[in-house]
């Protein structure tokens, strides 16, 4: 079993009972969650790209924990700049077998930079992962648009769950989604990456309902709950 926990916007936390890996650990000032930053325990940080609201905690979880970030070689660079004691960079296209289980980077159609007073810092190409975890293959988009090669990805893996942004704007709207779950043919798709801020609102009850006329499964969860599957 896995336990999937949404901590709201993009941050997803998957336990199998061993190993606890988290997604884009944005807490710190997302005005959804009711997580503590210190209570999280992370294993491995997988951060898609280096905007603020995704790159959020990592390096201050992992300086505490001792967890592995695992990024794309420029933001894992940046992290270890930023005092991340271990990283684990990697590339798109790359593939590695971890203890946790095998993680693949594929693209994102995105940006990626974090931004201070002091100026913007270049943290290379942003991604999504394709990670095997717990017996499950999970897919996790990151800040993308619709691309057509979702549906190779969709090929290459047998995908259990796919966590998709619905927020328009900035990602993904919902009828692109659609379409993306379309392509990818996961078994569930769970949506993320909306009703953070009003621009990305969204209803996800409409979304879920798009997804049942085409025969695919969409859960829905809360922020701040768990599901197991």
């Amino acid at each position: 079993m896995v336990k999937i926990t949404y901590h709201g916007h993009a941050c997803i936390e998957l336990n199998d009972g061993k190993y606890d890996i988290i997604f884009d650990p944005f807490i710190t000032g997302n005005p959804v969650t009711k997580a503590n930053p210190d209570n999280l325990k992370p294993n491995a940080i997988l951060i898609s790209h280096g905007h603020a609201d995704h790159l959020g905690d990592a390096v201050n979880i992992a300086k505490r924990t001792g967890a592995l970030i695992i990024a794309p070689f420029e933001l894992a660079d940046f992290c270890q700049k930023q005092g991340a004691p271990n990283i684990h960079p990697m590339h798109i296209g790359g593939s590695y077998n971890f203890e946790f289980g095998k993680v693949k980077l594929t693209q994102a159609l995105h940006g990626s930079a974090f931004v201070t007073p002091e100026g913007t810092h270049y943290t290379g190409n942003p991604c999504g992962f394709i990670v095997n975890f717990g017996g499950k293959c999970f897919y996790f988009a990151g800040d993308t648009g619709l691309f057509s090669d979702m549906k190779t990805i969709g090929s290459l893996n047998s995908i259990d769950i796919a966590f998709l942004p619905i927020g328009d704007n900035f990602t993904m709207g919902p009828d692109d989604a659609v379409k993306a779950a379309e392509m990818l043919q996961a078994r569930t798709v769970i949506p993320m990456h909306y009703n953070t801020w009003p621009v990305i609102e969204q209803n996800p009850e409409n979304f879920k309902e798009k997804l049942k006329s085409i025969g695919i499964n969409c859960i829905i969860i809360p922020f701040n709950n768990s599901i197991e599957i």
